[in-house]
């Protein structure tokens, strides 16, 4: 069993779980995908003041922390918001289990001057362990999930890969 599943990881999970078993199997598209360079430009040159990127036994990677006890995460747009918002639960999850206690979470949308405020309860504990048993079982896979056909197939990195 994996026990270094990361943010990105459960994002995936909740987006596509073949693009999970691809990008956890090395298979990565990103790199040439104009959405995910809008992405980290966008991530580059917003909240330029803040200390970003802070890594967490490389397994979390928030974005940067407020010293209100507030982890951020940036996102372009809230078109997959509900997999954005599982992810700062995790970050949650993942503070609290090394016993960090009293922090929120917020995803930021530059450029749409939004924000969005994440707290995570008994429930999120939950479901957030049933999905890391999930993840484990996908990634563990020799072959890559069935091809499940969504309306974001089509701006994702490994569309090439899933359709031809």
């Amino acid at each position: 069993m994996n026990s270094k599943i990361t943010g990105v990881d459960i994002y995936y999970y909740k987006v596509c779980t073949r693009k999970l078993w691809y990008f956890h199997h090395e298979i990565q598209m990103e790199q040439d995908n104009e959405n995910v360079k809008i992405g980290k430009a966008l991530d580059e040159e917003s909240y330029s003041r803040e200390n970003k990127h802070i890594n967490i036994d490389n397994v979390i990677n928030i974005d940067f922390i407020k010293s209100t006890k507030v982890i951020h995460e940036i996102k372009k747009s809230k078109k997959i918001e509900e997999a954005s918002i599982l992810q700062v639960k995790y970050y949650l999850y993942y503070l609290i289990s090394k016993g960090v206690y009293g922090i929120k979470g917020k995803i930021d949308y530059p450029l749409l001057k939004q924000s969005l405020n994440v707290e995570i309860n008994e429930e999120d504990f939950i479901e957030i362990e049933k999905i890391l048993g999930e993840i484990n079982c996908i990634i563990n896979k020799n072959i890559p999930p069935k091809l499940e056909k969504k309306k974001i197939c089509r701006n994702c990195a490994y569309y090439d890969l899933c359709y031809i």
